[in-house]
């Protein structure tokens, strides 16, 4: 006697909408919409056959992998903007600065003793919202 119960809506066609979904970034939910079926579906096939859960993560990284591929192509050209971004991005040493103000002035280098007692005064003249 063969399998009893509903047969499975998850064929070769199917199979194939979910993996291109899924190699383009698509989130669980876009792909069972791409492939027509249920996201129950899709969860219930990957408890059965816990091999394309795997897959299915694997293909969603894929976007990911493709951009660093173009960002290391543009550095090896010389591309020295894609260079910069990628430095300021990833490198501390390359991070841009950024100078905290108040009224548009810098504040000059304080040590936390000043700072604090900076906010203390402000607190004690009544100036409570040092955002302004």
């Amino acid at each position: 006697m063969g399998d009893v119960g509903r047969p499975t809506v998850i064929n070769e066609t199917v199979l194939q909408k979910l993996e291109e979904a899924f190699l383009n970034g698509a989130t669980d939910r876009q792909a069972v919409f791409l492939a027509n079926i249920s996201e129950g579906t899709l969860y219930n096939y990957i408890k059965d056959n816990p091999d394309f859960g795997e897959r299915k993560e694997l293909l969603k990284q894929q976007v990911a992998y493709r951009a660093k591929q173009v960002i290391k192509d543009a550095i090896e050209s010389n591309d020295k903007d894609t260079s910069k971004w990628y430095l300021e991005r990833k490198d501390k040493d390359f991070k841009n600065k950024t100078d905290i103000t108040t009224d548009d002035k810098p504040i000059n280098d304080l040590n936390y003793e000043q700072a604090l007692s900076i906010v203390r005064a402000r607190k004690d003249s009544g100036e409570s919202d040092l955002s302004e």
